[in-house]
Parts: C-alpha cells; structure tokens; sequence
C-alpha cells in the first residue's frame, strides 16, 4: 500500500522553527552539515558530547555546565551525564516573573482561575519557606494527591527548588493503590485536596485522604487545598492536618527563592509503573535529564516558543503532567484542565482551545477515537484558529485516527504522534515540525535518542515488526528504582532482552521514511500458531465498525497453541449476535490475514483501562486464564475485570 502524505510544513514554517535555527546554531558551532533531519539525528547520537551541550545552551538553561557532557558513553546503564554540573529543575522554570499568565485553570466548567508568572514564583516562594519550617532538605520526598491544578505545579516547583523529591497521584486513586505507591518512597509531607469535578459532580476525597495519612507515619503534616469545598472545608478527622492556607500564613510575601544547586543527577521525581502485574516499580527520575530532554521536546520536536499555550489532557497520575509543567521552562503558557474531557458532548476542550488561544493540543489516542465515534466535529464548530500542533499518546493511533484528525479537527497542523512512557518521563519517538506526517505513521526518532526495531536475534529491522529499542545511553534514563540499591530490578526491566540495549516493551515497525508504527505492547503481543500479531493491528479493523464502541482483544492459551479472543463493547442496546460476528471476523481478515481472526467474539459492557486511560490487556487475560490481578487498584473501573472471569464460552 502507498503512503499518503497528510500534511508537510511550508517553506515558511520550516525557516520560523526551533528546529532549524537548532540545526543552524549546532552547524555552525561544531563545523557539521546538516542537509536534512536524518543527518542532524545521526550526529546527535554518534556525538552525544556535542549534541547535548547544544541542547543545554540552545534551551538556555540556567546553571554550571561543567567542562564534562558524558563519562562512559558507552555504558548502557552506566553512563554518567554532566558529572560537574549544578542546576536547579525549579529556578529553570521559574525564569519568568513577569505578569504574562503562567498558568491558566478549568475545573470542568465551574472552576477558572489564571497566574502570572510573577504571581507563581511569590507562591512557590512561599510554599518554600514554609515546607523549610517543616525541615525538609534535599533528598526528603513530599508527595501530592491532587487533581491538576496550580496548586499541584507549585507544590511540584516549591519541592524541587528545595531539592525535596515530588511524586504524586490523581485523586481518583483509591486508598490501596495510593498506599501502594506512597508507603514504598515514605514522603514527609503530603499535599491532598478536599475533592475535585468529575462529569458534572462533585467527588468527596477527605474520608480517603483521612484514611490514607492513617497509614502513613512518615508523613509530619497533610496539607489540604479546600478546592471544592472552600470555607466549609472540614479537615478535623484528617491525622496532622492543616490548610494550605494555613500552611503558608506564617510566611507572608515571600520575594525570593533560595534555590538548591543541585548535581544533574538528583533525584526529581519518582514515577509508578501502572502496577496492573503487581505492586508498583517506582522509578526515580534526575532533575537535569528531565530538564533537558523536555526542553529538546518542547522546543525541538514540538515547535513550543515563548507565549505559546501549551495543553495535555493529563491527570497528575500520568507522566504526561510532569512532560507538560516542564513546558514553563520553554516560557509557554500551561493550559491546565482538570475533569471530564466529554463534558458539554465532548466540546469543553475545543472551547478552552477557542477562548485561551491554544498552540498546542495533547491528548490520548482513545479521546481522538471516542471523538470520531461519538460525531464531534470540532472542524465545523470551532475557530482553532491558534491550533499548531495536535499530540497524541497513550496507545497507538491508528491510520483512520490521522484521517480523523485532518478531515473533522483541523487540516492545517502538525499532529505529533508521540511514544514514550513513564519509564523515561519523556518519548523515544515522536513529532519533527520540519518534516511531513504520513499517515499512521510517527514522524521520527527523537533526537539524540538511537531508536530502532529489532528482530528475536538482535539485528536491526526496517519494514518489519519487531521490538522497540533504545542502543545508546541517554542523559533521562532513570536514576534506577526505589529500594533497587544493586540496580538488578532495573536491568531485568529493561537490559535482560538483549544486552547492553534499552528494550522497551514495545512492538514496533521501523518505515521508509525512517518513521515509527507502535502495534501494541510486546508483552499483550498475540502469538497463535507462532506468528507476532499486535494487538494495535486488531483494534484498528474493529474499531472502525458503527456498531463497536471500544474492543479489547487477548491471546487464550489452547490446546497447546495460542487463540485468539476478542471482546466488544457495543453501542448502546445493540446485542452482539451470529451476524454481526461475521461481519466483525470477516472486516478483519479483509485487510489483516486469517491468523488475525478471532477464534471468539464475545461482548461486554465495560473494557477495563488504568487511571490514564490505557487498556489492560494483560490483567484480562490473567483473569481469563485464572491468574489473579496483583494490584486492581490501579485500574481506573476494576469491577469491569468480572465480566471476563469464568466465562463459559471460553471453555469450548
């Protein structure tokens, strides 16, 4: 099949972007040509020593360099970036103190609020003096179970500048999957809210959060933000608790930070594996690899210039918010929403876009799927007049998730189908403003990242599937994890497939254009009759069925042998019958082969997903084969798994 073409940048974008004034600077620094963006990549990983310190000073970043970029380049774990280096994550993005909005809020439709950049570095001030009246130093963790809102970021920003390190979890946690994360890090200080918006309601936490400060004992004072409940805002029953607003009282106006001078390695955040398989890994992630592999990110690979207004769909439980508050750092303006992403029939965030002049719309490839099925059209009711680049992330988009983007939301952008994950706080493959989009495809390899696909043997792939894979030291490789001191739970994670090179989990297919196709974890890849079939290739035919709302689909283990099973969620009152599996078996061997048929189809109401709205293929297929699911909590709709378990035709 032919690729299409969906968009290209023009004569005039191309000479305006970050990209090409980086490869300009870089050229004439370091005496190199670049005729195009494979040429730049590929100076980029071959010379790591030169292409970061391009990054550090083209992202003016505020700090020591140190005369050294990289000791053992070729240790993969091993390499130490920046060793002489001191910097402060925080002091980097609070480089502003002007009175342009820094942050801009919706709470669903009840709640909008702005900051200054000025107004936000006089809270985090404050935020600083008083967390430093609490005792907490350099290497003390503080943690937040919040929804995304300023108050989270300042909290974020207070930690860091301190050199405290942050992690937090949306407030749709319960209390087991917010005690599975935080009792393993042990923070001082938790900062909680009293309840945020959902879909029109207000949601209570106070009873979760009184129970969670419970158990505890770390933790010397909870910190409530009244966010839903204002004056009436009852925290009696809460262990050590105070209000934020009390909290921060005794320190009045705060006007200057004492920032930490950090080294580039001190820990920033710790991030949760999604915990679907057990309890979660807590991955501990450097303030300067964050720092700069964001700031390439932004700048770079999305085009973010000053004053741009930056949005992801995100709660503060995905790694996407910490990608997205780095965004100050680029001196972008955050969009911050925090809710239902369907309110007002799927139009809220296509109204935020009009009224705050968005740049930069992020969301999840599901919400662009939902959008197509639910027949929004945000082409034909909004301006987005403002609107350059659209990411996606979260699962693959799948070619008829590009059309959708450029027929219904907007012809005329970037869209930027990014693919990383927590594991890295950032991407390994994603957008390039100087290059075309082609259908179903991600643009490219990041910079500085030496992405591939391998074969089971270790050798490089093109045109064919195989696995993701990362085979040279980058400076946002995790610190290691948590409670790992000898580093063996982090190289079986991620060093055990092939040796010395990063695997990440991913089935993969390298292009002709040197752009990247995801189909699914490795690990939910489906197997029958020993053939690799990504879950991402099945989705795709199904989905785009009127009748099928959403689809998940595993590998049975079977008579010796590996079927395939798929299961539907319906439009609502349809009934899966005899017909209509025809047609579902029959779209998919139209355009996949016979392997890829389900030897089952069978419908439910509900597809169980985590809090960041991924599907979980390998939990159903662990309650399929009478496994147990080690940690439900960290599934957004846990209740949804009983109608996978003891299925009867899944017996026959």
């Amino acid at each position: 099949m032919t690729a299409q073409m969906l968009w290209q940048p023009t004569p005039e974008g191309i000479a305006a972007a970050n990209m090409t004034a980086f490869m300009a600077d870089a050229a004439s620094r370091y005496r190199r040509v670049f005729p195009d963006y494979a040429a730049l990549h590929a100076w980029s990983v071959q010379h790591p020593e030169e292409f970061w310190a391009a990054v550090w000073r083209f992202g003016g970043v505020i700090g020591e360099m140190g005369g050294t970029v990289v000791v053992d380049a070729g240790r993969m774990p091993g390499a130490r970036w920046f060793p002489e280096a001191r910097l402060n994550y925080a002091r980097n993005l609070l480089r502003r103190r002007d009175d342009g909005d820094a942050l801009v809020f919706w709470g669903e439709d009840k709640v909008k609020r702005r900051l200054s950049h000025g107004e936000l570095y006089r809270r985090v001030a404050q935020l600083v003096a008083a967390m430093r009246a609490e005792g907490i130093v350099a290497g003390d963790r503080v943690a937040a179970y919040m929804p995304n809102m300023p108050e989270t970021i300042a909290v974020m920003l207070a930690a860091a500048a301190i050199g405290a390190t942050f992690t937090s979890a949306s407030p749709d946690f319960g209390v087991q999957g917010v005690l599975d994360r935080f009792g393993q890090i042990e923070p001082k200080l938790l900062f909680v809210a009293d309840g945020y918006y959902y879909n029109g309601k207000t949601l209570d936490c106070l009873d979760r959060v009184a129970e969670i400060a419970g158990h505890l004992p770390s933790v010397r004072k909870v910190v409530v933000s009244c966010y839903v409940g204002g004056e009436d805002c009852d925290i009696s029953r809460i262990r050590a608790g105070v209000t934020l607003d009390a909290f921060v009282a005794p320190f009045g106006e705060q006007k200057e930070i004492d920032f930490a001078e950090l080294p580039f390695d001190h820990p920033l955040f710790i991030m949760y594996s999604s915990g679907t398989t057990g309890v979660p890994k807590c991955i501990v992630h450097g303030a300067g690899g964050a720092l700069l592999q964001h700031i390439k990110e932004h700048r770079l690979h999305g085009d973010v210039k000053p004053g741009d207004r930056l949005f992801y769909f995100t709660t503060c439980g995905w790694m996407m918010w910490n990608w997205l508050v780095s965004g100050l750092a680029s001196s972008a303006t955050l969009l911050l929403y925090d809710g239902s992403p369907f309110l007002n029939t799927g139009d809220i965030l296509f109204d935020y876009a009009d009224k705050e002049g968005m740049t930069h719309f992020g969301t999840s490839a599901k919400f662009i799927d939902a959008l197509a099925k639910a027949l929004v059209r945000p082409r034909k009711t909004h301006r987005l007049d403002k609107l350059r680049v659209l990411f996606s992330t979260g699962s693959p988009l799948a070619p008829e998730g590009f059309d959708f983007v450029y027929a219904c939301i907007k012809s005329d952008l970037q869209l930027a189908s990014i693919c990383g994950g927590t594991d890295i706080v950032s991407c390994f493959i994603g957008g390039n403003p100087i290059a075309p989009v082609w259908r179903g495809e991600i643009q490219c390899a990041g910079l500085g990242m030496a992405t591939d696909v391998y074969a089971e043997d270790g050798k490089p792939l093109r045109g064919k599937k195989g696995e993701l894979v990362c085979t040279r030291a980058f400076p946002v490789m995790p610190i290691g994890f948590w409670n790992d001191p000898d580093g063996t739970r982090y190289r079986a994670a991620y060093f055990e497939r092939f040796p010395d090179v990063w695997c990440h989990g991913d089935f993969a297919e390298r292009t002709a254009h040197d752009g990247f196709v995801i189909y699914g974890r490795s690990d939910a890849t489906l197997n029958p009759g020993g053939v690799r079939i990504g879950t991402a290739e099945i989705y795709r035919q199904v989905e785009q069925l009127d009748e099928v709302v959403e689809s998940l689909v595993i590998g049975q283990e079977w008579l010796k042998d590996v079927r395939v099973v798929l299961f539907v969620k319906l439009r609502e009152g349809l009934t899966l019958d005899d017909a209509l599996i025809a047609k579902i078996k029959q779209t998919i061997r139209a355009d996949t082969t016979p392997r890829h048929v389900p030897a089952k189809v069978l419908q439910v109401t509900d597809i169980p997903r985590t809090k960041s709205g991924k599907i979980v293929e390998l939990a159903v297929r662990n309650v399929v084969d009478g496994q147990p699911v080690r940690n439900v909590e960290a599934l957004a709709n846990p209740d949804a798994l009983e109608q996978f378990r003891n299925r009867p035709e899944l017996a026959a």
